[in-house]
């Protein structure tokens, strides 16, 4: 079935369910996360994320709402990495959870379908991990989804200051590009990437692309032998990373490479070994900062999920909680329209991955990002970067 069909069916059964408010014993919070699927690392960070904060918060009593305590209760869905699924999910919490708001997708393919949901119901979805520019955006006026927010930078920043990173810090001339042209994130990266690369002096030698699933990588990456690069601009998810780079080396390609925040996950690291040593990426935060809020929320991380050091997506889901909550606490009601108007109007809150704040007609915030290389068989910071 045709995702515009289900779509029409889903907004459909909503009217039938009604959109009243959600019920208000506790603060019912929904998340939707990629748990199964092509990308199940990032599902688990993000629950991880976000059973973490809400316990926290419901150890510290709950949420205060007009002097009365509430605590959260969390309602999660797998969206398998389908954006049909994504979509149901958000209808289900809506509808028949009746979730106050949804966490959730990361992905930019399961958040947008998910995100139409959200905007359609007047319920505030914020994605953690969602760089797509249009996850925010009404498709029919080009203006700002009223009720949509995301904790991350989007891909005009991230494409912006990767290319202007590549010339000015990598002193790169020339840099070809491999990218997933099914995938309009990763596209998107691409091209951004790519206008600001040649914006700041650069040229590109060669620009290739693949589909999702394919394994071989060989043509592509003989036509950028024979570019000879000076560096390899590689968005994709961290999933794909390994065959790709090892299948360049195999060919004996030595440049080294730049990835996006794709990248981000210890699973890349592990799998990829020595071929991805001495690479570069953009990431939404880096555990080695000396932020003390950032150092205590990795301390709690490990202690809690067996050692594991947090990734993007966990901090970015734990951040969402944390300005959500205190929206909720702002509004003083569960009332999903009041709750959304004191999002826009939070001051800046000082998040693990730095600090956040919306204007009142938009839901990407302001922030900076940060420079890992993959050193020493993990990640480690190198640089900031500022909008």
């Amino acid at each position: 079935m045709k995702s515009k069909n289900i779509m029409a069916i889903l907004a459909f059964f909503f009217v039938l369910a009604g959109c009243g408010k959600p019920k208000t014993d506790t603060v019912r919070i929904g998340v939707i996360a990629e748990i199964t699927g092509a990308i199940p690392a990032v599902g688990a960070s993000c629950k991880n994320g976000a059973q973490m904060a809400a316990g926290e918060i419901n150890d510290a009593g709950g949420i205060d709402i007009g002097g009365v305590k509430k605590k959260i209760e969390l309602f999660i869905e797998d969206s398998a990495s389908k954006p049909e699924q994504a979509a149901a999910a958000a209808q289900k919490l809506i509808a028949r959870s009746e979730v106050l708001a949804i966490v959730g997708p990361n992905s930019s393919s399961n958040a947008l379908p998910a995100a139409e949901i959200a905007e359609k119901s007047a319920t505030v979805l914020m994605t953690p991990w969602s760089t797509d520019p249009k996850t925010t955006i009404d498709s029919k006026t080009g203006q700002a989804k009223k009720f949509v927010f995301r904790a991350c930078f989007t891909d005009t920043f991230e494409g912006k200051v990767l290319g202007g990173f590549a010339r000015k810090e990598l002193k790169a001339a020339k840099v070809a590009v491999l990218y997933d042209v099914s995938s309009d994130v990763l596209k998107i990266q691409a091209e951004m990437f790519k206008k600001s690369f040649e914006e700041n002096g650069g040229r590109i030698v060669a620009l290739e692309t693949y589909t999702k699933g394919d394994k071989d990588f060989s043509a592509q990456f003989t036509k950028i032998k024979n570019a000879r690069p000076d560096l390899i601009f590689l968005p994709s998810y961290y999933t794909d990373v390994p065959l790709q780079v090892q299948q360049a080396r195999r060919l004996g390609i030595k440049a080294p490479f730049l990835g996006s925040d794709a990248w981000s996950s210890e699973d890349l690291v592990k799998m990829c070994g020595a071929d991805c040593e001495g690479s570069y990426l953009l990431n939404h935060y880096s555990p080695g900062t000396t932020n003390p809020v950032t150092q205590k929320f990795i301390a709690d991380y490990k202690a809690r999920f067996g050692g594991s050091t947090p990734d993007d997506v966990a901090a970015l889901a734990y951040d969402a909680f944390g300005v959500l909550a205190k929206a909720v606490a702002r509004a003083g009601t569960l009332d999903r329209a009041a709750v959304r108007d004191a999002l826009s109007q939070i001051p800046a809150y000082p998040g693990v991955t730095g600090v956040i704040k919306y204007s009142a007609d938009s839901g990407d915030p302001v922030k900076g990002a940060v420079i890992l290389q993959i050193k020493n068989g993990g990640f480690s910071w190198f640089a900031d970067a500022q909008p």
